[in-house]
């Protein structure tokens, strides 16, 4: 895909869910929202992949270089630059990025986890992107003045698509990241059996 139709994202933090211990996300945002208003994408990553993350975000230097840190010095002893990475798909509420390259002979495209990529996107001042399609699987409205009432119990599958995300938007504020894991897994689903039954 083209990078003019691509999203840019920026990363606003990763927090440790205090619901389950061991549970992290990683919260993203579309780089033009406003301290109003936004749409929101909370990917879940493994504890190896937060702890890299958040010692990079809050500038702590390491006593030896982390593995993402050996990439980036990799990448600069053989004159590598990372252009950018795309945040391509959402499957099975499994994230998939690329990583686009440039050694400057030839570009190459490195299929990789998401985590591991925004680490090293971070660490490379690299810009992070997401096509329309992800944005609109995975994300949520975040709204400053935003008020949502709590819901009956229902089944998670019964509720509309807007529902579920607002449903989601409520459990990322209040850091229950595995719930809102599984509601971004049923809105996926929901939204593509309504894609293959047109």
């Amino acid at each position: 895909m083209e990078k003019e139709n691509l999203i840019a994202l920026k990363v606003l933090g990763i927090t440790r869910s205090e619901v389950q211990p061991g549970a992290y996300a990683l919260l993203l945002e579309n780089a033009d929202s406003t301290p109003d208003q936004a749409r929101r994408i909370p990917i879940v990553v493994g504890a190896a992949e937060a702890q890299s993350i958040a010692v990079h975000l809050e500038q702590v230097l390491p006593s030896r270089p982390l593995t993402h840190d050996l990439f980036v010095s990799m990448f600069h002893a053989y004159g590598i630059e990372l252009q950018r990475v795309t945040i391509y798909s959402f499957k099975n509420g499994v994230f998939a990025a690329m990583m686009h390259v440039n050694n400057g002979m030839a570009e190459v495209d490195i299929d990789s986890r998401t985590s591991d990529a925004i680490a090293i996107a971070l660490r490379t001042g690299a810009p992070i992107y997401t096509t329309p399609d992800v944005m609109e699987l995975t994300s949520y409205e975040w709204r400053r003045d935003g008020e949502y009432k709590s819901q009956k119990p229902v089944r998670l599958e019964d509720l509309p698509v807007e529902k579920l995300e607002r449903r989601m938007q409520q459990y990322v504020e209040k850091e229950e990241y595995e719930r809102a894991a599984k509601i971004q897994k049923i809105i996926a689903q929901k939204t593509n059996a309504q894609q293959s039954g047109e």
